[in-house]
């Protein structure tokens, strides 16, 4: 799904600040619901939105202050009434990302959304990004960069960007309510499992989701993958045998299921065609990080 470019459109009409915070803290209480707009049953709304218990991720080495972030998409240009964001010290190239996605999450539909913010599950974009008026009266506040994460945040609204997402020009931020720590859930996690197999079937969700530039793998080093608790951490065996799911064919994206394993790592589990080798469901095991949920392992 490319990211759509239009023409602008007529602003839309301002909502309660509450009105984001009550959706958010209603989206928590679901226990079954579905990432897509096309109806993925199993994949609950957007826990981490409203739950503070929810998975959060694991900070990252911060990078030094003032350090550029190599941009690897060429962005969209800066539309000349795209709505004003609050300065972030060293990074005022995270202001520029982040004013884009603003100009857009004004004017655009959250069709349009979705299609631009493609690497967060649908339906949580459709659910944080429900009171555009508030998310911009956030963002219009200073904002503060920890480690590899661009925040700004009011009284009622917390908008967090990753650097990841600073590089490319164009950053989607995700929302949550006021005192929530951001982070990600088990919908991220069903979503990297999604655009893993996506592109391992040559469909991936947008031209430019590729490992290079957006990795889904988990790091070989350092050594820190021990799913099982044992004490003794290793390399992701994924890393270090990128072929091991096979040459994937097809999958059904619809049965997509997750759960938690031990500690912050999930697996996630789903059917898989592969040539030859049939159809038979794989178990993916996923682990938070500063980016999101990286992929690990497969069962082969």
């Amino acid at each position: 799904m490319e990211r759509a470019q239009l023409p602008p459109c007529a602003p839309t009409r301002p909502r309660r600040a509450c009105a984001l915070v009550v959706g958010l803290t209603l989206s928590a209480a679901l226990i079954a619901g579905c990432d897509s707009v096309s109806g993925i049953p199993g994949d609950p709304a957007p826990e981490a939105a409203a739950d503070p218990t929810s998975t959060t991720a694991t900070p990252a080495p911060a990078i030094a202050p003032g350090e550029p972030a190599p941009h690897t998409t060429t962005a969209p240009p800066l539309p000349a009434d795209a709505p004003q964001v609050g300065a972030v010290t060293g990074h005022p190239e995270a202001v520029t990302a982040v004013r884009r996605w603003a100009a857009d999450l004004r004017t655009r539909p959250i069709t349009e959304l979705q299609d631009a913010c493609w690497t967060i599950p649908p339906l949580t974009v459709a659910e944080m990004y429900a009171d555009p008026p508030s998310i911009l009266a956030a963002l219009s506040e200073p904002g503060t960069a920890t480690g590899d994460t661009v925040t700004w945040r009011n009284s009622a609204i917390t908008v967090a960007v990753d650097r990841e997402s600073v590089a490319t020009g164009y950053a989607c931020g995700r929302v949550f309510a006021a005192g929530v720590e951001p982070g990600y859930n088990q919908a991220d996690a069903r979503h990297a499992v999604r655009r893993y197999l996506a592109r391992a079937t040559g469909k991936p969700l947008n031209p430019d989701d590729i490992e290079a530039t957006h990795p889904l793998t988990c790091k070989a080093s350092p050594e820190t993958w021990d799913p099982e608790g044992t004490g003794n951490p290793t390399a992701p065996p994924l890393a270090t045998d990128s072929g091991k799911v096979g040459n994937v064919t097809s999958f059904v994206e619809q049965e997509l299921r997750s759960e938690q394993v031990s500690g912050d790592y999930l697996a996630v589990q789903v059917p898989v065609t592969t040539s030859p080798g049939g159809t038979r469901t794989r178990t993916f095991t996923v682990v938070p990080t500063a980016e999101g949920y990286c992929i690990g392992d497969v069962t082969i």
